[in-house]
């Protein structure tokens, strides 16, 4: 069998990517070890929040699945930061798992130039030039393709820790990925270790909600997608809590219980999601960590108790909890657990997320060090287009800073690498003041349409909205969406103003090339950590090296005279 792109696992990533590719008019195969678990929230029953929320909306002006998938299952909405300005709100949706795994999964059903086989990639087929061509499965032989996806997300080489006991997996009931993992190795990919971890879930039935703080929902709920008319769920309430003294003392004495301070995780865990032994450790004078107790789906007896993510053992995880206002008598139906995984450094990786070693490769999600369901399903819609454009002997499309989020997400990975898993937020983009959520469809949709991604539904809608923008020019009165968006852009005039400048001097930057056989070695006042970092790297403009960590102005104008220097002697 032969299709033009190959998507290997069936998270955020794989499905954004299997759309985007079949959109495109790719004939695409998404591979997945269990099809009813496509679009599955492996983690926090949630969508969007600050910064990713603005990812969301990107994805969906590029016509992506996931604001359509989280409108269908909102059941609790809030836009984030409503009292600041418009560039920094980010609208979060709790969703119902289970609608939200169906909503994902009656798209791509209906999704033409699509098929879906359930299998286990176990290699990648290449030509003799390092070329990709095709896929080896574990029961289906071998699958010829004009472009491969990757996006394992915590498969690869999964293992699942509860306290000191390891258990191979890449989530709960499901195998890790070992024979791609070991292809991998062999291809000499750059590989390292990362990991996450995930809360225990609690029997609604068992808590007592009587005094606990309520956590209301906004009545009635945004939509994340423009062609959502409106979100017909019923909204439900969360309530809050919070961990204790005691909490914090059966957390401290059994510390060395943990997967992770028990020195059984060598892989680094998010920094702005940590779990609970991470917060008690590093912010001992806090009395106590605010807890949302979010029920998982309407029919659902699950309660995610949002903010206790460990890796300590069952045992100490039922006192943890119980010594929870609230919780004295909750019952544990699962307990939590931290899951460690390989992942590609993204310096091997350029601005279209192909492999620079491997042509025809493509890498979106947590295989790239990122955390998230928003970071993977934007890389994946990207990487999964620009697979369907390869085969297609088109050239790659890829977005600026200065023009998306995703441009942000995609240059900081393959520019910088990662340390820990990456977290998008407002404050790592520039330009955030006209990067807003409320504008994404006006920046981004006229890209789509363009680039072969953007179907017929999507093209009368923004066609409406362009015609209503047109008719609310100078008079932005009203609660309409054409007319937040004027306002928003009348609010932040003067800046606009100042960081169009700022977008045209960087532009200059980014049309000063380096040729790939640029030597950083014969460039003089450069630390050894900065040329190691650039020959790693291997920027192509002056602006990209300029980004790279621990990049000075006085390195900068160094590597800009050997530039010019070696543009004069040719």
């Amino acid at each position: 069998m032969r299709y033009d792109v190959i998507v290997i696992g069936g998270g955020h990533a794989g499905t954004e990517a299997a759309a985007a590719a079949a959109r495109f008019g790719a004939q695409t195969l998404l591979v997945t070890q269990k099809a009813d678990k496509l679009g599955e929230m492996s983690c926090n029953p949630a969508i969007g929040g600050i910064g990713k929320g603005h990812l969301v909306r990107e994805i969906d002006a590029l016509d992506g699945l996931m604001g359509k998938a989280a409108d269908a299952a909102c059941i609790h909405f809030k836009m984030l930061n409503r009292t600041k300005g418009p560039a920094v709100r980010g609208p979060r949706a709790q969703a119902d798992r289970k609608l939200y795994r169906a909503a994902v999964q009656a798209l791509l059903a209906a999704q033409p130039n699509l098929t879906i086989l359930e299998d286990e990639a176990v290699g990648l087929i290449r030509e003799a030039g390092g070329h990709i061509k095709g896929v080896r499965l574990a029961r289906n032989g071998e699958a010829a393709c004009g472009a491969a996806v990757l996006t394992t997300g915590t498969f690869l080489n999964g293992v699942l820790h509860f306290g000191s006991e390891m258990i191979s997996g890449g989530r709960i009931d499901d195998a890790p990925s070992t024979g791609l993992a070991a292809d991998l190795h062999a291809l000499g990919l750059p590989l390292g270790r990362l990991k996450t971890g995930t809360p225990p879930r609690l029997d609604k039935r068992s808590i007592d909600w009587e005094g606990l703080p309520e956590d209301k929902g906004e009545d009635p709920p945004e939509p994340f997608s423009s062609l959502t008319s409106a979100v017909t769920n019923p909204q439900i309430s969360c309530r809050v809590t919070a961990t204790t003294a005691k909490t914090h003392d059966i957390i401290l004495e059994n510390i060395n219980k943990s997967a992770v301070y028990g020195g059984n995780i060598a892989g680094r865990g998010p920094r702005y999601c940590p779990s609970i032994e991470d917060k008690v450790v590093r912010f001992k004078d806090k009395p106590g960590h605010q807890i949302f107790l979010e029920p998982e789906g309407l029919d659902d007896e699950t309660i995610y108790p949002n903010g206790i993510s460990t890796s300590l053992p069952p045992d100490v995880q039922e006192w943890l909890v119980r010594s929870i206002p609230g919780l004295a008598r909750a019952k544990i139906i699962r307990p939590g657990y931290a899951v460690e995984y390989d992942y590609v450094d993204p310096r091997a990786l350029d601005h279209g997320l192909q492999v620079k070693a491997l042509p025809g490769l493509y890498l979106a999600g947590q295989i790239n060090g990122t955390t998230g369901y928003e970071e993977a399903g934007a890389q994946g819609l990207v990487a999964g287009l620009n697979a369907a454009r390869a085969a297609g002997g088109m050239a790659p499309v890829q977005l600026g800073r200065e023009q998306a989020y995703i441009g942000v997400l995609i240059d900081d990975l393959v520019t910088q690498g990662v340390t820990e898993p990456y977290r998008m937020f407002t404050s790592r983009a520039e330009y955030r003041l006209q990067l807003r959520a409320d504008n994404a469809e006006l920046r981004l949709t006229p890209l789509g349409l363009q680039w072969g991604c953007v179907g017929t539904a999507r093209a009368h809608t923004f066609a409406a909205l362009q015609a209503e923008i047109e008719a609310f020019a100078g008079k932005p009165e009203g609660e309409s969406r054409a007319a937040r968006i004027l306002r928003a852009d009348l609010h932040y005039a003067g800046y606009l103003v100042r960081q169009e400048a700022e977008i045209k001097a960087r532009a200059r930057d980014e049309a000063v090339l380096i040729p790939e056989d640029f030597d950083f070695a014969q460039v003089g006042g450069l630390s050894a950590e900065l040329r190691e970092k650039l020959e790693r790297t291997r920027p192509r403009t002056l602006a990209a090296a300029g980004r790279i960590e621990a990049m000075t102005p006085a390195a900068l104008g160094a590597i800009f005279g050997s530039l010019k220097k070696r543009r004069r002697a040719a």
